[in-house]
């Protein structure tokens, strides 16, 4: 009997809002409800890790709005949320998260967009270009039908019913701190997730999202309490296969002037991916050079279970370096990456440039100019009585030699005026060298006359 056996696909449950990762069926990704992070981190983020968030900018919250979508995609595919509060209580920030419209007024926002922009295309385009590709800057958004990821609006806000029935279901758990300045909250943390971890008898997927951490109501943090606390966080992660987390820092712990230098290395290996959203505003003259963009995004480490390199490397289109790997095996280099706010989303995108110049860049008068006037603009202006401009060029004295033939040879001389010294223009004979040929042979006697 043969020892070959057929390869047959094993009937493993489908959990709701996941799907293999495309490097290593082994592995299993969830959303983290924004499409083009999920890119970036090779097609979302898989169970069993964490992601780190950091935003050093204390005016925004791009950090914090990473979390809402993390939450509000975690509650949409009917997936266990434990939530830990923050400076604020963990349920009023979870009715401030976002949500998605509903299937139909979606689609026909949708096609009145597309409308829109591609009668605008028509009148912009010309019609050589109409059938070229657009140039994409980002990863398109997933339908609204899809429970892998949704498309959530910063302009909507999570129902009130829903996060009723979240409550009620046990979906939902959230963990208030206690503001105490004689103890730090994060062993307190820690232990709410463990006993939870140990209770639990769902078989969903879990998240566990964490807003804020170091902020003033985890009291007096040092960095090894920090550190302390995502590494005992990342061993439980990997006790129980159905379980993430997603983490932001508060902003004044996410520059390295906090921790000392080496600060966010440090944080990078006690996590499994984690990445800084350095916005434009502490410096406005990069706002001035990319004012399509917030910010730019920096990436650290990216999660890579059962693989030795990230999925990212070979299947994140936004970072671009399976596209520029070249015959002989190296790449060209990884794309800078940006972020941008809209009235509607968070989007990450590949940096470019714009324009050349601007479009309010274009001069429309010429440049002065401090020119030499030449001898007859000179006569013209003093005919006309008009007092004649000196530039620092013309104060200069300038002494030009020509070579004519022998038969000329003057001398001319310009007068000066306003101050400008006289140009003398001397000729002098050029002589000719004579030219002499010479002729040698191997045979002298052949042209012996």
């Amino acid at each position: 009997m043969s020892s070959f056996k057929r390869k047959t696909t094993s009937k493993t449950q489908v959990l709701p809002g996941t799907r293999p990762s495309p490097g290593s069926i082994s592995t299993t990704i969830t959303s983290t409800g924004i499409p083009s992070l999920d890119d970036i981190l090779g097609g979302g983020l898989p169970l069993t890790c964490s992601l780190v968030v950091a935003a050093p900018d204390p005016h925004s919250s791009y950090g914090e709005l990473v979390q809402k979508t993390f939450l509000s995609q975690g509650l949409a595919c009917k997936q266990d949320v434990f939530v830990v509060g923050g400076d604020q209580d963990a349920l009023d920030w979870v009715k401030g998260c976002m949500w998605f419209r509903d299937s139909s007024s979606a689609l026909d926002e949708v096609g009145d967009d597309q409308k829109l922009a591609d009668e605008d295309q028509k009148m912009k385009i010309a019609w050589r270009y109409e059938q070229m590709k657009q140039f994409q800057t980002t990863v398109g958004s997933a339908s609204t039908s899809e429970d892998f990821c949704r498309t959530f609006e910063l302009t909507t806000r999570i129902p009130a019913s829903t996060v009723e029935n979240a409550l009620q279901s046990s979906q939902l758990i959230t963990c208030d701190l206690a503001a105490d300045s004689t103890s730090v909250a994060t062993p307190r943390v820690i232990t709410s997730i463990e006993e939870l971890l140990s209770r639990r008898l769902s078989k969903a997927p879990l998240r566990i999202c964490i807003p804020g951490l170091g902020s003033s109501a985890w009291g007096d943090l040092c960095g090894q309490d920090i550190l302390r606390f995502l590494y005992r966080l990342r061993s439980l992660l990997r006790q129980n296969p159905l379980t993430c987390a997603s983490i932001s820092l508060d902003p004044h712990i996410s520059s390295e002037a906090w921790g000392g230098p080496g600060w966010i290395q440090r944080l990078g290996w006690m996590c499994d991916g984690m990445i800084t959203l350095d916005a434009f505003t502490t410096n406005p003259s990069l706002s001035n050079l990319f004012p399509s963009y917030h910010g730019m995004v920096h990436i650290h480490t990216l999660p890579s279970p059962h693989t030795l390199l990230p999925p990212s490397d070979r299947f994140s289109n936004l970072r671009g370096l399976s596209a520029s790997t070249t015959e002989g095996g190296s790449s060209s280099g990884e794309n800078n990456l940006a972020f941008k706010c809209t009235r509607k989303r968070l989007i990450f995108e590949t940096m470019h440039l714009d324009v050349e110049g601007g479009v309010g860049e274009r001069r429309t008068t010429p440049a002065p100019t401090a020119g030499i006037l030449d001898t007859d603009q000179v006569s013209r202006l003093q005919s006309e009585s008009l007092p004649v401009p000196a530039s620092k060029a013309a104060l200069a004295s300038v002494q030009v030699e020509i070579e004519l033939d022998p038969v000329s040879t003057s001398t001319a001389k310009v007068p000066s005026y306003n101050d400008v010294t006289a140009i003398e223009v001397t000729h002098t004979p050029k002589k000719k060298p004579k030219k002499t040929v010479a002729f040698r042979s191997d045979r002298p006697d052949l042209y012996d006359f």
